[in-house]
């Protein structure tokens, strides 16, 4: 790998000189443009508005385009002589927690390599204090004409460089959030957490990029150096969920198959509380429906039995009268 910056970690009185490498690297697809009526590829070239005519790279620098539209000319040596103070250094400014920061601030991460001998202590000894102390060094550095928040964190026994945006580059979330009243149930919760325990963890192994291999097979059945592509049929979009948890139920039915479960123990595991639930609460309704029924039949026969009571007693006083 080929170094991108050459500086040195500063904190306290102490300094380590360092490199800094790329950590990462992009393996996307890459498509050149050609024309389309005899393939001959399609150039950019670098051409004066003012001249009309192609300009050597050599021979162009930069300039600020202000509010008003004008090009202030500035020459590599004017930004190089730039009075920076985090130009050459990585100055750290204090030590948190990493979680005190969030992911959407991260931007690109560099393999930090002490740059000779005499400073591998200090830099094991900053490796070590922030692997004993379970933080990460908050830190301000310029690169590429940059100048960039950053923290310092420890990975595989390296010191890694990661470069953030800074809080105002990061946009507004406000409006993006559903704005209506949305009610989940706990039932529903309880089932997203069966899909996720379901589901499992994550296997980089398995996680492939499959645009990728489906152009470069596209490419292969081209030049006739492989079998052709086969084409399948597009998945039909989703509709409108009409029942959530039916939904659920039958991800967490997929997610279990995928892990070769069997389905029986699947159908078992997808079972949420909600249907016990409604099972109970319909018994619970036979009972009390069964006892209102009991009730109003013992009511019914009081009833019957008074009326009966009442009429012995009249046709009793009836024959006292006739006799007297």
């Amino acid at each position: 790998m080929k170094s991108i910056w050459k500086g040195a970690i500063s904190f306290g009185l102490v300094s380590i000189p360092v490199q800094l490498f790329s950590a990462t690297e992009e393996r996307g697809v890459s498509f050149k443009q050609v024309h389309a009526t005899d393939g001959g590829r399609i150039r950019y070239r670098r051409i004066c508005e003012l001249e009309d005519e192609e300009v050597a790279y050599s021979d162009i620098t930069k300039a600020y385009e202000t509010d008003d539209g004008t090009l202030v000319m500035l020459t590599p040596e004017e930004l190089a002589d730039l009075p920076l103070p985090s130009k050459k250094i990585i100055d750290v400014v204090g030590f948190v927690q990493a979680e005190e920061f969030d992911p959407i601030q991260f931007n690109r991460a560099y393999y930090i390599k002490a740059a000779d001998a005499a400073a591998a202590k200090p830099y094991v000894l900053m490796r070590e204090a922030l692997e004993r102390s379970g933080r990460v060094a908050v830190v301000k550095v310029a690169l590429r004409s940059r100048e960039a928040p950053a923290l310092l964190r420890v990975h595989d026994g390296v010191l890694v460089l990661h470069t953030m945006l800074w809080p105002d580059e990061v946009r507004s979330a406000e409006g993006i959030a559903p704005d209506n009243k949305v009610t989940v149930r706990k039932q529903e919760l309880e089932m997203v957490d069966s899909f996720m325990e379901a589901l499992g963890g994550y296997d980089p192994d398995e996680f492939t990029d499959e645009y990728r291999a489906a152009v470069e097979a596209l490419v292969a059945s081209k030049e006739g150096e492989g079998p052709p592509v086969v084409h399948e049929e597009a998945a039909e979009k989703p509709g409108k969920v009409i029942d959530l948890m039916a939904a659920l139920e039958a991800s967490v039915k997929a997610a279990k198959s995928a892990r070769g479960e069997e389905p029986a123990a699947a159908e078992k595991a997808t079972v949420s509380r909600m249907p016990a639930k409604k099972a109970a609460a319909k018994k619970t309704a036979a009972k009390k429906t069964a006892a209102k029924k009991t009730a109003a039949k013992k009511t019914t026969a009081k009833k019957a039995a008074a009326k009966k009571s009442t009429a012995k007693k009249a046709a009793k006083k009836t024959a006292s009268k006739k006799a007297a």
